[in-house]
């Protein structure tokens, strides 16, 4: 029988679907001793949402998700080290098969046709469905736990919900700062700026040049590379700074000490034309009119940008030493730039190489 699932959308756009049904494996999982001694066969059916399009155009397989690393994904879970329960072996699946590229979600179903049930039975089947938001690095660590706050992405610190949660009717322009000095830091925010374009609900629109400053403030420290990254999204502001705190804590980043060296910094620059004030969240910026590492570019992207309560960046630059800010790539990310369509692929980088 044919796997079928509900359709995955991002973005308004309903995604392919890539399959791999019957994935056959003798493993050792179960709560009953005899389980883990003898072991017996699982199955499992894989459906990975993806958009296809590229690849399909360009007919090159690293333009999409590879199903037979899929199957050995899976495979390596389904045979590797027990768990007592099927619900655990499902989400051990969906974390691996959501480090692919281009994987946006997952359905899961895992059979266990040789249960040690007392009746009659044809199958024992778990089901689940992942996306990025809730299975992939950051359903271990949580969004917004870099900062301290709930390891809920969608709860707000303080005694209630407030406008930063509402959802826009229709989607804002928003503006996004990244900026580090520890670890291969180019690799770090080119991949932070592809996580940004896989969360449901952001849509990068462009990226700046990569520009290099001095440190403001702080110990001796190296210079930063920094960049700018206009998106459009449907989230709340709220959710859309757990979404930069979860990237954040994906790649290393630790609040030790004030004004310090770090893997990455990924902030709300503006978001609309919002302003307001509260525990967790200032919009626009409190500082970003004075940041030349900002201002040149977001200048780089449209100079006539506006920041709520502050003007146009083509003002605002009048007021700050442009000439601290080197530009060391245009356009960045070098070789991958960004369309209508969104940002194109950029390479992974491994989490514990920015630590």
């Amino acid at each position: 029988m044919t796997v079928w699932v509900n359709s995955y959308v991002k973005g308004g756009v309903e995604l392919d679907q890539i399959v791999v049904e019957g994935i056959r494996v003798t493993g050792f999982h179960g709560v009953l001793a005899t389980e883990r001694d003898t072991g017996q066969l699982f199955f499992a059916d894989v459906v990975a949402h993806v958009n296809t399009s590229v690849a399909a155009a360009t007919d090159q397989l690293a333009r999409t998700a590879n199903y037979s690393d899929i199957a050995d994904a899976v495979a390596g879970v389904l045979g590797g080290d027990p768990c007592d329960l099927l619900e655990t072996v499902a989400e051990h699946c969906a974390r691996a098969v959501l480090e692919f590229e281009g994987v946006d979600c997952v359905d899961i179903a895992i059979h266990k046709p040789q249960a040690p049930l007392h009746v009659e039975f044809a199958d024992v089947v778990v089901r689940i469905r992942r996306d990025l938001r809730s299975g992939t690095l950051w359903a271990d660590k949580r969004i917004g736990s870099s900062a301290g706050m709930s390891d809920d992405p969608l709860d707000s610190p303080g005694s209630g919900r407030d406008g930063f949660d509402e959802r826009p009717a229709q989607p804002v322009q928003a503006w996004i700062a990244l900026g580090g000095n520890l670890g291969p830091v180019e690799e770090t925010l080119r991949a932070s700026v592809r996580e940004l374009d896989r969360i449901s609900g952001i849509h990068v629109v462009h990226t700046s040049a990569l520009v290099k400053s001095a440190p403001a403030g702080g110990p001796p420290q190296p210079d930063y590379l920094n960049a700018v990254v206009h998106v459009e999204t449907s989230l709340a502001p709220r959710e859309l700074l757990a979404a930069c705190q979860g990237i954040e804590v994906v790649y290393g980043r630790e609040r030790t000490e004030v004004n310090g060296p770090r893997t990455i910094d990924v902030d709300i620059v503006s978001y609309g034309d919002v302003a307001g004030e509260s525990i967790d969240l200032v919009l626009p910026h409190p500082r970003a009119h004075e940041r030349a590492f900002v201002l040149v570019p977001i200048a780089d992207i449209d100079a006539d940008t506006v920041l709520p309560g502050r003007g146009p960046v083509s003002e605002l630059l009048k007021g700050v030493d442009a000439t601290s800010v080197e530009v060391v790539a245009k356009p960045w990310p070098s070789g991958h730039e960004t369309t209508s369509k969104g940002v194109d692929a950029v390479p992974t980088v491994d989490p514990q190489e920015t630590s």
